[in-house]
C-alpha cells in the first residue's frame, strides 16, 4: 500500500469578540455570595459569566455544538439551567462551572425555563409545543404536558398550589393541575400570541403581555378543593374547559369537554388592563424576586417599570381618595350628590399597579433581568442587540426616580459584524474591523489591546513592521492608524465607491487597492514630516491607476510581484503584468462574481471562490482550470492559502470553514462552530492559526495541532455523522 499524504488537524481553540449572543436571555447569578454583581449571558454555544463592576469575563460554562436559547438560575443561586437549540437542557454548577446534569426530552429549541419555589423541579417549554416538568434532584423527567398548538413562551409554578400555568404563541394561557397532569383551564382572552406571563400579589393576580399595547391583569380566586375529585380521563389535556366563560370570549372550534373540577380549584377573571407606551409586541415581561416591581419592553430600547402596591399602600391611597371625595361633596349642596360621589370612589387597576419610570438604553433591548438590593435599590441589567451589556439602578420609592447607568461592557466585542481580519507578521496580534471600530487583540490572551473608531471597514492589513494598520472603507477611503497611540494618522480618498480589496506588495514597499469605481490603484509607503512633531510619520502616495470596465471585487499580487489578479463584477478574473499593466490572461468559468481569491506562495496556482458556491483552481502560467470544486452550500465569502503550502481555507455563508488540497483537489477538513454566515478569515503567517468572524458576532480562533489527520478516517466519521442525523430526522414525529 502506497504512502498516504498526511495532514495536520486544526481544532477550535477559543471564542472571543462576543459579549452576548441574541438567542438567549441575560440573568443575574449569585457568585461568592454576592448578588447583583455577576450576570450570565448566552455566547453562541457557551455561557459567559461577566463581572459588571470590573467588566471582565470570569467564567465560561462550556457548551457543545448547539446555541444557547434560554437561561434560568436556581432559587438557591448555586446552579444555572441552560436550554439549547436542539432541545437539550444542562444544569451547571456555578461553583465548579461544570454541567453535571443533562435532560433530553424536547425535539426543538428551549424557549422557557423556570424553577419552582424550592428549586426541586424545573419546567421547560419548547418550540415543539410541549412543556416538561423535570425532577432536578433525581435527574429525571416527571411528566410531559401536551396541549398548546404553538411554541411555549413562558411556564410558571404557583407557590402554594401544585399548579403550573403556561402561555404560548397559540394565544392560549393554560392552567395545569400537576397532581393529575391535566389541563383544567384554558384562557382565551387574547387575540394574539401571549409573550409574557407573571404572577404577582402572592399568586392572586396573573399579568399577561401579548402582541398589542396592553398588559392584561387577571384576578385568581382559589376555591376550596373537595376531597373526592373525580379522576380525569387520560386524554383530557387538549380540551378547553367550562371556565373559559370567565373571559367572555368563547373559543371557536374548540371541542367542549365534560364537566371538570376546575371550578373547585380556581377561577380567573379579567381585572382590567394597563396600557403600555410601546405600540409593538411585548418581548419580555418580568417581576423582580420580591414581586413588587413589574417591567416589560417591546422591540425598542425602552424598559417600562411599574410598581405593584401592597394592601396597606392601596388602603392609604383609598383613604386619601375618600377624603378628597368628601371635601368635594361638601362643596355641593344636595346630599344625593354626596352619596353618589362616595360610591364612585372605586379602586382601579391603575391604583394598584403604578407606572414608576422608563429606562432608555443605548440600543434595542434583547433581554433584561431585575434584582432588588436590601437597601431598596432596583438594579436592571440589559443584553442589547448590538453585542453590549448595560446595567442601570434606580430607587423606586423616591417621588421621581431617575435611572442611572452603573456599568457597561463594551471592550470585549464589536457593535456590528466584523468584515475584515488580519494577522501581524509575528502571529501575535489580530486585527478585526467592523462598521464603526477597529480592534487589536492579543492572540495568546484574547484580550482587546486597542480600540480605534473607523468608518465602515471592508479590508485591512498590518503595515510591515506591525506598527501601523491600513483600513479600506465602504466609502472608498484609506485610513491609516498608529497602533502605539491608537491615533488615526491619515484618511485618504482613494476610490469613488466601496474599497473592496487590498493586497500588500511582496516587496512590502506598497500595496494595491480595488474599488467599485472600476479602478485598481497602486500605492507606495513614504515618510512625511509630521506637523505636530519633529519626527517623520508614515504616509502613502498613489503612483499608478489601472482603469477597467467593471467594478473590482478583489485584487491579489503574485509572490514574485510580476502579475496582478483582478476579480471583476462580470464573473471573470483578469490577470495583468504589474510593470506595464498589460493584459495577460482571463479566467472565466464562474457563473457568479468571484468574491475572493488567493495565489499560492510559489505563484503556480490561483484559487478563486465565487457566489456560485464553487471554488476553481487555475494554473497561473496558462490560465487553465485544473479543477472546479463544489465547496459550500452558499456563497464562498473568503479564501486564503496556508503559507508555504498548496493547502487553502475557504469560508462560506453556510456557517462552515473548509480546508482543501489544491494539488490533489481533496476536501481535507471542515471546521464547524459558527452559527451564522461567515464573513472573513485570516491565516497566520506561520500557518498555525486561523481566525474567523461571523454574523453571530463571534470571532473564533482555530489552532493547528500535531495530530495527523487521515482522510479515510475523516470520510468514515463524516458518513457516520450523516447517517445518525438522517436516523434522528426519521425518528422525529411530524
Amino acid at each position: 500500500m502506497g504512502l498516504t499524504k498526511q495532514y495536520l488537524r486544526y481544532v477550535a481553540s477559543a471564542v472571543f469578540g462576543l459579549i452576548g449572543s441574541q438567542k438567549g436571555n441575560i440573568v443575574f447569578v449569585t457568585l461568592r455570595g454576592e448578588k447583583g454583581r455577576y450576570v450570565a449571558v448566552p455566547a453562541c454555544e457557551h455561557v459567559f459569566i461577566w463581572d459588571l463592576r470590573k467588566g471582565e469575563k470570569i467564567l465560561i460554562l462550556q457548551g457543545l455544538k448547539q446555541e444557547v436559547t434560554c437561561l434560568c438560575p436556581s432559587p438557591d443561586g448555586l446552579h444555572l439551567a441552560v436550554g439549547y437549540e436542539d432541545g437539550c437542557i444542562r444544569i451547571f454548577s456555578l461553583l465548579s462551572g461544570e454541567g453535571n446534569v443533562t435532560f433530553n426530552g424536547h425535539k426543538a429549541a428551549i424557549t422557557s425555563l423556570k424553577y419552582d419555589q424550592l428549586g426541586g423541579r424545573l419546567a421547560s417549554g419548547s418550540k415543539d409545543t410541549d412543556t416538561i416538568v423535570w425532577d432536578v434532584i433525581n435527574e429525571s423527567g416527571l411528566y410531559r404536558l401536551k396541549g398548546h398548538k404553538d411554541a411555549i413562551t413562558q411556564a410558571l409554578f404557583l407557590r402554594e398550589k401544585n399548579l403550573l400555568v403556561t402561555s404560548g404563541k397559540d394565544t392560549m394561557v393554560k392552567w395545569w393541575d400537576l397532581d393529575t397532569q391535566h389541563c383544567f383551564k384554558t384562557m382565551v382572552g387574547h387575540r394574539t400570541e401571549v409573550w409574557g406571563l407573571v404572577l404577582v400579589s402572592e399568586d392572586k393576580r396573573l399579568i399577561t403581555g401579548a402582541s398589542d399595547s396592553e398588559l392584561r391583569a387577571w384576578d385568581i380566586a382559589y376555591l376550596q378543593e373537595v376531597e373526592d375529585l373525580e379522576e380525569p380521563e387520560p386524554k383530557k389535556s387538549k380540551g378547553s374547559s367550562p371556565g373559559i366563560q370567565d373571559t367572555h370570549e368563547p373559543e371557536d372550534g374548540n371541542p367542549e369537554t365534560d364537566e371538570t373540577p376546575e371550578d373547585r380549584i380556581l377561577t380567573c377573571r379579567k381585572a382590567g388592563s394597563i396600557m403600555r407606551e410601546g405600540r409593538d409586541r411585548v418581548v419580555n415581561l418580568a417581576v423582580d424576586r420580591t414581586g413588587r416591581i413589574l417591567a416589560c419592553h417591546g422591540t425598542d430600547s425602552v424598559l417600562e417599570v411599574f410598581c405593584i402596591l401592597s394592601k396597606g399602600e392601596i388602603q392609604k391611597k383609598m383613604d386619601k381618595k375618600m377624603k378628597k371625595a368628601r371635601k368635594k361633596a361638601k362643596l355641593n349642596s344636595s346630599k344625593g350628590e354626596e352619596e353618589d360621589l362616595e360610591v364612585n370612589v372605586e379602586m382601579t387597576l391603575q391604583d394598584e399597579i403604578q407606572r414608576v419610570t422608563n429606562i432608555k438604553t443605548s440600543a434595542k433591548i434583547k433581554s433584561f433581568d431585575l434584582i432588588h438590593s436590601p437597601q431598596g435599590e432596583l438594579k436592571a441589567v440589559f443584553l442589547l442587540q448590538n453585542n453590549l451589556v448595560e446595567s442601570y439602578s434606580l430607587h423606586p420609592s423616591t417621588p421621581a426616580p431617575q435611572p442611572v447607568r452603573t456599568s457597561r461592557i463594551t471592550i470585549g466585542g464589536h457593535r456590528s459584524d466584523v468584515r475584515t481580519l488580519s494577522f501581524s507578521s509575528d502571529n501575535i496580534a489580530v486585527l478585526s474591523a467592523a462598521a464603526d471600530s477597529v480592534k487589536i487583540w492579543n492572540r495568546a490572551t484574547l484580550q482587546c489591546i486597542r480600540t480605534m473608531t473607523c468608518e465602515y471597514a471592508l479590508c485591512s492589513f498590518f503595515v510591515p513592521g506591525d506598527r501601523q494598520v491600513v483600513i479600506g472603507t465602504k466609502t472608498g477611503k484609506l485610513q491609516l492608524y498608529d497602533l502605539a497611540s491608537g491615533n488615526l494618522l491619515e484618511t485618504i480618498d482613494a476610490h469613488d465607491g466601496a474599497l473592496w480589496s487590498l493586497s500588500l506588495s511582496p516587496d512590502q514597499r506598497g500595496f494595491v487597492t480595488g474599488g467599485a469605481d472600476k479602478s485598481v490603484k497602486f500605492w507606495d509607503f513614504e515618510l512625511v514630516k509630521d506637523e505636530n512633531s519633529t519626527q517623520k510619520r508614515l504616509s502613502v502616495k498613489q503612483t499608478r491607476t489601472l482603469q477597467l470596465d467593471e467594478d473590482v471585487l478583489c485584487v491579489s499580487y503574485s509572490p514574485n510581484q510580476k502579475l496582478l489578479a483582478v476579480s471583476l463584477l462580470d464573473c471573470t478574473v483578469k490577470i495583468f503584468y504589474v510593470d506595464t499593466l498589460k493584459f495577460f490572461l482571463s479566467l472565466y468559468g464562474h457563473k457568479l462574481p468571484v468574491i475572493c481569491m488567493d495565489i499560492s506562495y510559489d505563484g503556480a496556482l490561483i484559487a478563486t471562490g465565487s457566489a456560485d458556491r464553487n471554488v476553481k483552481i487555475w494554473g497561473l502560467d496558462f490560465g487553465d482550470c485544473h479543477k472546479s470544486l463544489f465547496a459550500h452550500d452558499d456563497s464562498v465569502m473568503y479564501l486564503q492559502f496556508v503559507p508555504k503550502s498548496h493547502l487553502f481555507f475557504t469560508a462560506g455563508k453556510d456557517h462552515k470553514i473548509k480546508q482543501w488540497d489544491a494539488d490533489k483537489f481533496e476536501h481535507i477538513q471542515t471546521l464547524e462552530g459558527h452559527h451564522q454566515e461567515i464573513w472573513c478569515l485570516a491565516v497566520s503567517p506561520n500557518g498555525d492559526y486561523v481566525v474567523s468572524s461571523s454574523h453571530d458576532k463571534s470571532l473564533r480562533l482555530w489552532e493547528r495541532t500535531r495530530e495527523p489527520l487521515i482522510l479515510e478516517e475523516e470520510r468514515e466519521m463524516q458518513r457516520e455523522a450523516e447517517y445518525e442525523e438522517s436516523v434522528a430526522k426519521e425518528d422525529q414525529p411530524v
